[in-house]
């Protein structure tokens, strides 16, 4: 084994349970070691189910156990900053789910006590690890679409019941699909295309599955710092709409379908003057690549695949969409 890397779970997700857990297994000398729940009948019933050796309901036990190296959080959104900042002071590498907070000064506070304690800090955007992904990326980069000019994302899903919970309800814990599904898109988009938001539109139709003033779906449109116009369709409430992405530039187009999932799937189409071709992608589980970008980061090797600045700057141009869609202004991506 090359390292060895022990794994503390801060929150048991669902998340963790269908994905994470596997995905650090899977890289070598990794072991996830420990999980905290703030209810200790969870945590020890979530330990026993996933052969995880130590549970726990504080954080402060967790992170004084010598046998974590790493915490991956997965709790709540209003949770995040703290757990990271106190993970960090205490020497754990950190990598977070998305959004990394609910506002800027959060996510700075989390970057600048990683960097400090000079601990690795990654947000988990997991789609800028699919092969689809990296295979537009190349493709853009080689000047396949020539001068990227427009892009479309198409994220409208239906949430299923039992991830609904607090992200229709509670506004505190950062509920509604623009912290959900928007911070996504705009990760995807600025790893797609090299480029960084610099204001958004957006509009909001009144919720039919979230309560009260919590977004369930919005249209937007960025503008990036290159020139590029993006459109957004983002929902918790369409079962059947697929998912995918368009990428249009003064030589060609880049078509992605079914590509928005954590599921290795879907498809990548180029067209140009020589006509439409499909682009061979090998699939890969998204959340491995991940982990095996982490641990790299661990070892002084590279680079998370998300950052906690991408984590930041994906931050803030989610609460620009949120902003532009209340105010029912443009609004700037503004990173203080």
């Amino acid at each position: 084994m090359a390292h060895t890397l022990g794994w503390g779970l801060i929150g048991a997700s669902n998340i963790a349970r269908e994905w994470m857990i596997g995905a650090m297994r899977a890289q070598p000398g990794n072991a996830v070691v420990a999980v905290m729940s703030s209810i200790a009948e969870r945590a020890a019933g979530y330990a026993a189910a996933h052969g995880i050796p130590a549970a726990c309901d504080h954080i402060d036990a967790l992170l004084a156990d010598p046998a974590v190296d790493a915490v991956y959080i997965s709790t709540t959104n209003e949770l995040h900053a703290r757990q990271a900042i106190a993970a960090a002071r205490a020497g754990k590498h950190v990598l977070c789910e998305k959004p990394l907070a609910l506002n800027l000064a959060d996510a700075h506070a989390i970057v600048d006590a990683c960097h400090a304690a000079g601990v690795v800090l990654g947000t988990n955007h997991h789609l800028r690890n699919a092969a689809t992904h990296i295979a537009m990326r190349d493709l853009v980069r080689a000047g396949a679409i020539g001068r990227p000019l427009f892009a479309r994302v198409f994220h409208a899903v239906h949430l299923p019941p039992h991830l609904q919970r607090w992200r229709i309800d509670k506004p505190e814990a950062g509920a509604g699909v623009i912290l959900d599904i928007t911070v996504h898109d705009a990760d995807t988009l600025r790893f797609l295309l090299d480029a960084e938001p610099v204001s958004a539109v957006a509009l909001t139709p009144p919720s039919t599955m979230a309560h009260g003033a919590i977004e369930d779906a919005v249209m937007a449109a960025l503008q990036f710092d290159n020139g590029v116009l993006a459109q957004l369709h983002d929902a918790f409430t369409v079962p059947h709409a697929g998912t995918g992405i368009e990428l249009h530039g003064t030589a060609g187009s880049i078509v992605g379908r079914d590509v928005m999932t954590q599921r290795p799937i879907g498809e990548v189409r180029l067209r140009n003057a020589e006509g439409e071709r499909v682009i061979e992608v090998v699939p890969h589980n998204l959340y491995e690549r991940s982990l095996a970008c982490f641990n790299d980061a661990v070892l002084g090797r590279g680079q998370p695949a998300a950052t906690g600045d991408d984590g930041l700057r994906s931050l803030a141009t989610a609460l620009a969409v949120m902003e532009a869609a209340r105010s029912g202004q443009r609004s700037a991506v503004q990173l203080a």
